[in-house]
């Protein structure tokens, strides 16, 4: 057998009662967590353009679009996984050499789930399926430092998902998962430089793939069966060397995933706590700043902070902002939260936040380097106009791994980001669906998405 053959083998076998009652409980509340982020950006203005453009295409009306309509499964995933990935306040799961957002693959599963009438327990074993294929290929074939994106090896678990979604055998899973890895490995220029749209919408265009993937196995399409140690494959192309025993893999690793508290890129969490642990310190008045100073992990240096992926002190727009660990800082320090309220446009350029920036400075640090990514280290240094010094520091918060996020706070969260789309009555039903979805039919789920309006009632 090929590895992707291997892989495929575990995907067909795996069953939601392979999960630990802890990683069941786990993968919901991320759900509840993802779903509540996409109804967040129901008015993002890219969101709201990808709408009127598939409006405009149409297509069989097979799966829902979050905020109504139907169209087909490939493009219902995409705008799905957008809305998910817009505001980026989703999931994470931390490598060494490599960060993902496992929750990415939600829309593609429920997309695929709701084309074939799938139970909540088919489409939460897909979903898990993803979360362990996108983390495992992480851990053991990073590819950020060789140029490409994260969303690579996410290519194989969208495909894997959305294949396991659609009830597909063995075999065409492997074809599935061939197909859409070979043919969606994406440059890490999606994060580096201005960015650009296209940093929140790589996914969701894996996700659509994935499944479109998935599909065309079901008709019989074959993709290469090498695709991972063949001659130039992956590994002899991308990865490099590594292995995984699939047929000893399980389905925990969600357990290892962590949830953002503040709206902001992932590596930034512990240096945002930090920022508002001083911010409620005795005498501090963010006006008298003369000088912010963070240590932290190499990951969070090279990728927010101004180290190898660019220059953070140039912020015009919301995907700069969300990527600047300076920005980012500034603004917390000066409102007191970070939400998507913070990303407003007048909000992103106001004068105060982008001076504030300016006196923000990042340095990695060897020893905090080394406890990355079991911690996620911050030392945060402030120093005021009169001669005085705060500090803080953090290397978790609530929702990191070690602090796992429960109902309550993932409640508190959704409510706060759907309640101006969902009424209180559409928001417990839809709470209620998916803390017993192993229960449920996964109609119920997309007739409840559905119900959620486009535009702000409140």
């Amino acid at each position: 057998m090929t590895e992707v053959q291997d892989l495929a083998a575990f995907v067909s076998a795996a069953s939601i009662f392979d999960m630990s009652v802890a990683a069941l409980d786990q993968l919901k509340v991320r759900v509840l967590d993802t779903i509540g982020v996409a109804i967040g950006a129901l008015d993002a203005k890219p969101m709201v353009a990808i709408r009127g453009l598939l409006v405009d295409l149409g297509g069989t009306e097979q799966a829902t679009l979050i905020g109504g309509g139907k169209t087909s499964p490939e493009r219902a995933a995409f705008y799905n996984s957008g809305l998910s990935r817009y505001l980026d306040f989703m999931d994470a799961y931390l490598a060494k050499g490599e960060t993902n957002h496992p929750s990415d693959n939600l829309g593609a599963v429920l997309a695929a789930a709701e084309s074939v009438d799938a139970s909540g327990a088919e489409f939460l074993t897909a979903l898990a399926i993803a979360y362990q294929v996108q983390a495992r290929l992480s851990d053991v074939a990073p590819v950020r430092a060789k140029g490409f994106d994260h969303t690579t090896q996410g290519a194989y678990a969208a495909a894997a998902a959305a294949a396991k979604a659609l009830r597909l055998p063995v075999g065409q899973i492997a074809n599935a998962i061939a197909i859409c890895g070979t043919a969606n490995n994406a440059l890490r220029v999606t994060r580096t430089g201005a960015l650009s749209n296209w940093k929140g919408l790589a996914y969701p265009q894996v996700a659509k793939e994935g499944v479109f993937a998935a599909l065309l196995a079901s008709r019989g399409i074959t993709g290469p069966a090498e695709v991972f140690e063949g001659n130039k494959g992956f590994k002899d192309t991308i990865a490099g060397p590594f292995d995984i025993d699939w047929a000893s893999e399980d389905l925990e690793r969600v357990r290892r995933t962590i949830i953002k508290k503040y709206d902001a890129e992932i590596h930034s969490q512990s240096a945002l706590e930090a920022a508002l642990d001083i911010r409620q310190q005795d005498g501090f008045r963010s006006e008298n700043i003369v000088g912010v100073h963070l240590t932290t992990f190499d990951v969070a240096h090279s990728i927010i902070g101004g180290g190898e992926e660019g220059d953070k002190r140039i912020v015009r727009t919301k995907e700069e902002a969300d990527h600047s660990l300076p920005w980012m800082i500034g603004v917390a320090l000066l409102d007191g939260e970070l939400l998507p309220r913070q990303y407003e446009p007048a909000r992103i350029t106001a004068d105060d936040v982008q001076a504030l920036m300016r006196k923000v400075s990042i340095s990695p640090d060897d020893g905090f380097s080394a406890r990355f990514p079991d911690e996620m280290p911050a030392l945060l240094e402030i120093s005021m106009a009169d001669g005085g010094k705060y500090h803080a520091e953090h290397s978790a918060y609530e929702g990191f791994h070690s602090d796992p996020l429960g109902w309550a706070g993932a409640e508190r969260k959704f409510t706060r980001l759907a309640e101006p789309f969902a009424d209180a009555g559409l928001r417990a039903e839809i709470i209620a669906i998916i803390r017993s979805l192993e229960k449920e039919k996964i109609t119920a789920l997309t007739s409840a998405l559905g119900r959620v309006s486009t535009t702000r009632t409140r």
